[in-house]
């Protein structure tokens, strides 16, 4: 099963008495900050959105956490070293404790890591042979013996972790909440399936600690824990989440004083730029995150199936003009894309170029072009034996008002475009739309996917037959073979071959029109004057606040 972060444009937010003023309006050094979508689970085990991920790091280190640029650094590892082959790690952990005084230990680890792979969540497969590479770790998804996990506790303070191939952004990948530690002792006091559904069930070692949380709630708080083994270098107190799905509303606040730090789109941005105030705070950040078009290509899905036919997935692909999409609806900075992989995104270690820094590579099956998505169409309706097409496209319509607007495009570009193909919207909230794009309940989905690491692999996984919990229903023995021979395969060890390799994945999934690529996010920003120390990164955790200062 694959990772899957919902559509997300998190909204960060604080509340002062004005605009660029210091404290809050209730006293104290505190943040507020605000969520387009709810919060859907803080156990590490089963959530699979942004903004879970993002408080489960607020409240929990894990073994290294990323810099203001994105670089892996020491968090509880105080340091590691790598064996010659790069197979073993071997982590030592610094002095830290959990927020109740117990010690973090190598077997919080151990324990977490077993546990995670034992229950074959969506997100255990970080730790097998597409990702992490994790000894044994597909065995123990499949149902094998935890204890054969390759994750030995030496002593409380050491770690070591064997892997079945060396994986180079292993270190960046333990600073995901995924891989994080649980206090077992803490765990195994509570009742069956309540971990993390109150700050009375969820155990803090970190920056921050919760004090107020109910699954599904809108407002969330946090404040600074004490006990962190850094807590001298955090500097608020502490701050609240709040969810908030209009962006008039964030800029509006904003303005006002009420909101100081937010996220905007559409005619906000232009708003912004040509206030001469508003432009100074207004600051464009890469989010790294791909949206597009998923396919489910199940035979006995809805319609009959039609979109097993590849002729009608790639009309509908090239019906799209995504030039459109970011300039007059998603209007933040976004980028038209047209790849599997996000612009601006995995450089090359040897020569600094993006791996999708050609964005005509694939020009010949995803582009804009209405006469070839109509010959596409054509060839479609001659094979299937039919004329029209009526499909549904499911979306989140409590994650933030730019996925109204883009399914809304998407519908009309593409029934003008394609004479009888109907689009069908299905808005629905964030849980159900979850459930229905993990349990093969649509036809056509919006997605937005956000890389946990920043490697194209991140992305070309999550189409492999085993790899992904968006249930696309396609499977390619060419492309899994890349794939495997990228991860634990023949080119793992070998950089250039492995890159090179990654394209032809890369164009295998895009002629088969799996998914229609749409646009890499943006995160236009308006943040006062007295705000500074947020860290925006284009991989893993989008946004970290531990090192915030208010002036």
């Amino acid at each position: 099963m694959k990772k899957f972060f919902m559509a997300a444009l998190l909204l960060v937010t604080m509340i002062f008495t004005g605009c660029g003023g210091g404290n809050d309006s209730a006293g104290g050094n505190k943040l507020s900050v605000m969520l387009s979508s709810n919060v859907v689970s803080l156990d590490s085990a089963q959530c699979t959105d942004l903004a879970s991920f993002e408080v489960i790091a607020d409240c929990i280190d894990g073994l290294m956490q990323l810099d203001s640029n994105g670089k892996p650094i020491p968090a509880l590892a105080e340091s590691f070293d790598v064996s010659e082959d790069g197979k073993t790690y071997t982590f030592h952990l610094r002095d830290a404790k959990w927020a109740n005084g117990d010690p973090v230990t190598a077997e919080d680890f151990v324990f977490a890591w077993r546990r995670h792979c034992q229950k074959a969540e969506e997100y255990a497969y970080v730790f097998g042979n597409t990702v992490g590479c994790v000894k044994n770790a597909d065995a123990v998804i499949k149902g094998g013996d935890p204890k054969t996990l390759g994750v030995t506790a030496k002593d409380a303070k050491t770690l070591v972790v064997e892997l079945d191939a060396p994986v180079p952004f292993f270190p960046a990948l333990m600073a995901f909440p995924t891989f994080y530690p649980i206090n077992e002792k803490f765990f195994s006091s509570l009742a069956d399936g309540s971990y993390g559904t109150s700050p009375e069930t969820f155990l803090s070692n970190g920056a921050f600690a919760l004090t107020n949380y109910l699954p599904g709630t809108a407002n969330i708080q946090l404040k600074k824990n004490d006990s962190y083994w850094n807590a001298a270098a955090v500097s608020i107190d502490g701050f609240q989440y709040q969810v908030v799905t209009s962006s008039d509303n964030a800029l509006t606040s904003f303005k006002n004083g009420t909101l100081n730090v937010v996220n905007i789109g559409g005619n906000q941005v232009a708003h912004a730029k040509q206030d001469g105030e508003l432009s100074k705070n207004l600051q464009t950040f890469s989010s790294g995150m791909l949206t597009y078009l998923s396919f489910n290509q199940d035979p006995k899905n809805h319609h009959a199936g039609a979109l097993a036919n590849v002729n009608l997935r790639l009309a509908i692909s090239n019906a799209i003009d995504r030039e459109s999409l970011v300039n007059n609806y998603v209007a933040n900075g976004s980028t038209a894309t047209y790849t599997a992989v996000p612009v601006k995104f995995a450089p090359n270690a040897k020569d600094g170029k993006f791996f999708a820094e050609d964005q005509k590579k694939y020009s010949d099956v995803v582009s804009f072009d209405v006469d070839k998505a109509r010959k596409f169409l054509e060839s479609a309706k001659t094979e299937l034996g039919k004329t029209t097409f009526e499909l549904s496209l499911i979306y989140a319509n409590d994650s933030g008002d730019t996925s109204v607007k883009v399914v809304q495009a998407i519908k009309s570009q593409v029934e003008e475009n394609l004479p009888g193909v109907t689009i069908n919207l299905q808005p629905m909230p964030k849980a159900e739309y979850l459930s229905n794009v993990t349990s093969n309940n649509f036809d056509l989905a919006l997605v937005d996917w956000a890389p946990d690491y920043d490697d194209p692999m991140t992305f070309l996984t999550l189409w492999t037959t085993e790899g992904c919990a968006i249930a696309e229903h396609w499977s390619n023995a060419d492309y899994d073979k890349i794939i495997a021979d990228c991860t634990t395969g023949s080119l793992a060890g070998d950089y250039d071959a492995r890159w090179k390799a990654l394209y032809d994945a890369e164009k295998i999934l895009l002629d088969n029109a799996v998914i229609a690529p749409l646009y890499t996010d943006a995160n236009a920003v308006l943040i006062s004057s007295n705000v500074t120390g947020i860290d925006f990164h284009v991989a893993g955790i989008s946004r970290v606040f531990k090192n915030v200062k208010l002036k």
